[in-house]
């Protein structure tokens, strides 16, 4: 699910959303209050319950070939999201909707403007749409969706690359592994 032209996307568990009014989410970073959206380049990071946390990286104009190898694989497409085993059933059972509302009032946010927002009421174009199966949503996009017992190794290597990411809910993931205790050879 992707926003048409001249449309941004909200996507919620919530059916029953009429208005988007602005508030402050009790997580958010910035003290405005706002209608969060997002266009067509970022929807793919919320094909997820809302609460999955989720490691994404994506291929940019100055991507090198060996991160894109390595990370995402070769011949692997241009883009991966990662979760962990756990969020398995949450993807398979929720009821995800994408809401669609005019782009007008939507302005970018961020260093790198990954998400909209407004500061005035928003009204649904319609009723909200049923998101359907996440997994064949990604598989439609040609997203890699890969499935870890943990986040952190992941997106320690993500961070460091040349890749485009984004972590969404990452204090929802498991703590970090712990490093293999030394062990000793003995013959």
């Amino acid at each position: 699910m992707r926003p048409a032209d001249h449309e941004v996307l909200h996507f919620s568990e919530d059916p029953t959303i009429t208005r988007f009014v602005p508030h402050v989410a009790p997580t958010a970073a910035e003290p405005q209050a706002y209608v969060w959206a997002v266009g067509f380049d970022r929807a793919p990071d919320y094909w997820f319950p809302r609460d999955t946390p989720r490691a994404m990286a994506w291929v940019e104009p100055d991507t090198t070939a060996d991160d894109r190898d390595r990370i995402i694989g070769a011949g692997s497409g241009a883009r991966v999201h990662a979760v962990e085993y756990r969020a398995l059933e949450a993807m398979r059972t929720v009821r995800l909707y994408g809401y669609r509302l005019p782009a007008g009032p939507f302005r970018l946010i961020g260093e790198h403007g990954h998400a909209l927002v407004a500061t005035v009421p928003v009204e649904p174009l319609g009723p909200p749409e049923p998101v359907g199966d996440l997994f064949a949503l990604h598989e439609a996009a040609g997203i890699q969706l890969r499935v870890l017992p943990n986040l952190w190794p992941f997106w320690a290597e993500v961070v460091r690359s040349s890749l485009g990411f984004s972590g969404i809910r990452l204090r929802h993931a498991a703590a970090p592994a712990a490093p293999p205790a030394d062990r000793a050879r003995s013959r």
